[in-house]
């Protein structure tokens, strides 16, 4: 998949996913919610330290270290707000498929199992289009309100 998005002009991965057994779940629903929000929070939190470590560091950073940390922050807001997406197999399709009453999130996962990596499939071809439209903005504003710097 590194390879097809690279050649789409974005050019990345993902990890491999965390391996969860929901009959371990005493509320089924509730604690996907919860496993699901963890992967982008970690990135949002990531973003947070080391933003926050910008703002008032970077005058006195090393270049090398200061295009580094910068990058690692551009990196993990992307990365929350990719995930967030709700499309299947991201977080975001199980974060939404948890907030919908019962019988629509039924309907969605069932759509989401049909259809949802076609669509994940056509946003990685498309990336270079469409993903800097939809997580351009709120990546800007994240950036902004971490580090206090305008444009990211």
């Amino acid at each position: 998949m590194i390879i097809i998005s690279s050649i789409s002009g974005v050019g990345f991965g993902w990890g491999k996913p965390v391996m969860v057994n929901p009959y371990n779940f005493k509320n089924p629903r509730w604690d996907s919610l919860k496993v699901s929000l963890w992967g982008p929070l970690s990135n949002i939190l990531t973003a947070a330290v080391i933003g926050t470590f910008l703002r008032f560091y970077a005058h006195a950073m090393p270049r090398g270290l200061l295009l580094f940390a910068a990058e690692l922050t551009i990196i993990s807001i992307s990365l929350a707000l990719f995930n967030l997406l709700p499309i299947g197999p991201l977080d975001g399709s199980r974060i939404v498929s948890s907030l919908l009453p019962i019988n629509k999130a039924r309907s969605y996962n069932l759509f989401m199992a049909q259809y949802g990596l076609l669509i994940f499939l056509g946003l990685i071809f498309l990336a270079p289009k469409v993903l800097p439209t939809i997580i351009g903005p709120p990546s800007e504003i994240l950036w902004h309100l971490f580090t206090g710097f305008r444009g990211g």
